[in-house]
């Protein structure tokens, strides 16, 4: 019944299970993202690097050209001790070549020489101030790509430098310690291209990949592709790591808070502390007299937001959560604040009737509890009658000792609810009571045609040949009250003779089942 008010722990672990999954989504997801983005950052300066190492690197390639362009003039003989200089002082150069009139005439690796440049590299051509090649090898190292590049003289007609460079410059070998973020690189001259992941040429058809970042130089023709994946596989798998951490430590966090916060524990201290437990008042008549003798004192929790909470809900989880003890003590605080007031309406010795739940009953506070309760009321006034109910006498050892030690310090003993519990004759037969409460149940029965009511006039046998003076609950009619008063029952409780009362309609209560029972 108390899941009507409260969230029960399924709900609050499914909650969190959901919450959990979708945090770790999200932490996942940025996670991903922070990833990608920085990928794509490195990527973004891996290819600014590359364009401006390549680009700056055929600078200063152009500008030693520029400075063997007037050797062309000259002759071999004359000019070649320079040129081999010049090739053993420059970066990655395989060789330069002179060439006048169509023809290369001198050669910074095998010097003086007479062939015709297109019949060397039939792919270049010299009419271009700049004209860029990809080799497959040259005749020294003729496995091995290089990249010819060819600068014209505009003073000599058909003349120029031409040069041969090895592969190394790629920025695959220049940036191995990058390889990781990135699957390839690939040179495109023409439409031929080296790649990092083959050692041949390649058709530029045949690349089959679209490159993420494609970098042009200025002023050579020459493209730079750079490939990777759109993620990688350590990307999810750090993402799916961090938003499994991040999900399972939310939806516990979220479980904890929840659970602290909806304990119906705290809910229960919280609702002390603010007042919102109150006691209601059910008048118990002499059965012959038909006058007030006592009353009953009930708990009530009216919740701000909640409203009536069921004592029955918030009885069974307060002995759940092991705080029945302070319930009980706040009850007795209660009915501590209200004595001076009701001693004005009860009769001297009137009964006080006061559930104890067994929780209560056997904790090590609870006879210290009663000696202070019982000392706060005003004295000789009240008797108080613990009632506990057959069910709760769990322990028969301690009941025992309990039961002669509360009838020592003047408290008497009812047991509730007789006759809806498994043991009832045992515990009259063992334990010293003072009054016997007869179960609604059996009360509501008088009057029909059943085996309750000869079953009732059993207990209430019982009763007198044990001395034990007998309350019946749940009294709703004058017939079920007539037929109790004739049987010799000794009180009477319930909706006819009035409902649980606030204390200051309990004041003012007079009753009007008289006229009913005349």
């Amino acid at each position: 019944m108390f899941t009507r008010y409260f969230s029960s722990n399924r709900k609050l672990l499914t909650g969190s299970i959901l919450a959990g999954v979708l945090i770790a989504l999200l932490c996942g997801s940025l996670q991903f993202f922070w990833s990608y983005h920085k990928r794509e950052a490195k990527l973004d300066t891996l290819m600014s690097d590359l364009h401006v190492y390549m680009e700056s690197y055929f600078d200063e390639l152009k500008t030693s050209i520029d400075a063997l362009q007037p050797l062309t003039l000259g002759q071999c003989d004359d000019v070649s001790a320079k040129l081999t200089s010049s090739a053993a002082f420059s970066i990655n150069v395989r060789a330069f070549v002179l060439v006048r009139d169509n023809i290369a005439f001198c050669s910074s690796a095998t010097g003086a020489m007479n062939s015709a440049i297109n019949d060397l590299i039939p792919e270049l051509n010299i009419q271009k101030n700049i004209d860029v090649e990809l080799l497959s090898g040259t005749p020294m190292l003729p496995n091995r790509p290089a990249i010819a590049i060819w600068y014209r003289n505009p003073l000599i007609r058909d003349g120029g430098v031409f040069t041969s460079i090895n592969i190394n410059l790629t920025p695959y070998l220049l940036y191995t310690e990058r390889q990781n973020d990135f699957t390839g690189i690939a040179i495109v001259i023409g439409d031929k291209a080296l790649t990092t992941m083959s050692s041949r040429l390649f058709n530029t058809r045949d690349l089959r990949e679209i490159p993420t970042r494609t970098a042009t130089l200025n002023g050579v023709p020459l493209k730079i592709n750079l490939y990777a994946q759109q993620w990688t596989p350590g990307e999810l798998f750090f993402a799916l790591l961090f938003g499994l951490v991040c999900g399972i430590a939310a939806g516990t966090l979220i479980y904890y808070l929840l659970t602290v916060r909806l304990n119906p524990g705290k809910e229960i201290l919280a609702a002390i502390k603010r007042g919102q437990f109150y006691v209601v008042y059910q008048p118990v008549v002499d059965a012959g007299q038909l006058k007030m003798s006592g009353a009953e004192v009930l708990m009530r929790w009216r919740h701000p937001t909640m409203g009536e909470i069921p004592p029955d809900a918030f009885i069974s989880f307060a002995e759940a959560q092991k705080l029945i003890v302070p319930l009980t003590l706040h009850l007795f605080d209660l009915i501590i604040r209200d004595a001076p007031l009701l001693q004005t309406v009860l009769p001297p010795g009137a009964k006080f009737g006061i559930n104890i739940a067994p929780g209560h009953l056997h904790a090590d506070s609870f006879k210290e509890d009663m000696r202070r309760f019982k000392a706060s009321l005003p004295p000789d006034r009240f008797q108080v009658v613990l009632e506990i109910t057959e069910r709760d006498m769990i322990n028969q050892r301690e009941a025992r000792s309990l039961f002669e030690w509360l009838h020592h310090e003047g408290f008497e003993i009812a047991i509730d609810d007789f006759g809806t519990g498994h043991s009832a004759l045992i515990y009259l037969e063992r334990f010293t009571m003072d009054y016997l409460k007869i179960d609604r149940g059996f009360v509501n029965a008088i009057g029909t045609e059943t085996v309750t009511s000869p079953v009732l006039d059993a207990v209430l046998t019982l009763a007198r040949r044990l001395n034990m003076v007998t309350v019946a609950e749940g009294v709703e009619t004058p017939e079920q009250a007539a037929w109790l008063r004739e049987h010799g029952v000794n009180y009477l409780q319930g909706y006819w003779i009035s409902r649980p009362m606030p204390l200051p309609d309990f004041i003012q209560w007079q009753p009007d089942f008289v006229k009913d029972s005349e």
